[in-house]
């Protein structure tokens, strides 16, 4: 996909059709972390794709990082300074989420680096996660006073209690094979070309399929969510809530942002 140089700084979301598969990549300098503007973009993409007669399959993926996906933008988060602009951040992942499980076409993930925080959260509500070896996983959330309470109804309905593991010890990285063992990554590989050639098997039949029996093959695998949009906008505000403790202020105020949270 093409970039020009503010794109190249600043980050984007972008979406390409072919072959009725909607390819949705998204890139931030900063480990690929998604600041607000990009969270809604990234919404409306995928909003878009469910409702495009051309889509049967959507592949998601970031520009080759270390990162999958940091999270939401650290640097966004240390400057709210009141609840109600707390809430609506973390809305912006909770909007994503809710996007990934209402869209009416399959989602596939390409996983090709670490995931942080809510790029956890995007492995979760895929509906098949493909990853490289070295995909490993952190939720830091508990650390900072705060918690993965948006993404993790996706984690719980995806991995069981096993989320609760990383949720717990904020402060462990948890390997890639370790994920997969747990049913957040469908697929394990060891090298790139193994994972293109999985993804490209994959999306290939994907896209040849009836696209009414993907969608509903795609609304039997989420049934029991329905209640999503009533749940993640209550954990946006538990989190908006718990950012604004001194506690969690404190720690925030002497954070070095250049590092990847």
């Amino acid at each position: 996909m093409l970039v020009d140089e503010v794109e190249a700084k600043e980050g984007y979301v972008k979406a390409e059709v072919h072959n009725q598969i909607t390819t949705i990549e998204f890139y931030h300098p900063k480990g690929n972390s998604l600041p607000s503007r990009l969270l809604a973009k990234l919404t409306q993409e995928i909003d878009h794709a469910s409702h495009d007669d051309n889509t049967n399959v959507i592949l998601l993926r970031s520009v080759q990082h270390d990162v999958f996906c940091s999270g939401a933008s650290f640097n966004e988060l240390v400057e709210i300074k009141n609840e109600a602009d707390a809430t609506r951040f973390f809305m912006g992942f909770a909007n994503v989420i809710n996007a990934m499980r209402k869209c009416s076409k399959l989602i596939v993930a390409r996983i090709h680096g670490k995931c942080v925080g809510g790029g956890v959260g995007l492995a979760a509500a895929s509906d098949y996660a493909i990853a490289l070896e070295g995909a490993d996983v952190r939720l830091s959330e508990l650390s900072i006073g705060i918690g993965p309470y948006v993404i993790a109804p996706a984690l719980i309905r995806k991995m069981g209690l096993s989320a609760s593991q990383i949720a717990i010890d904020s402060h462990l990285w948890r390997n890639s094979d370790w994920a997969r063992r747990k049913g957040l990554y469908s697929e394990l590989h060891p090298n790139k070309e193994s994972m293109e050639e999985s993804i490209e098997r994959l999306l290939g039949s994907l896209s040849k399929n009836s696209n009414e029996a993907n969608s509903s093959l795609k609304r039997m695998l989420w049934e029991g969510c329905e209640n999503w949009d009533t749940l993640l906008a209550q954990r946006a505000a538990t989190t908006g809530k718990l950012l604004m403790q001194e506690q969690t202020q404190t720690f925030l105020s002497g954070f070095n942002k250049s590092v990847v949270f």
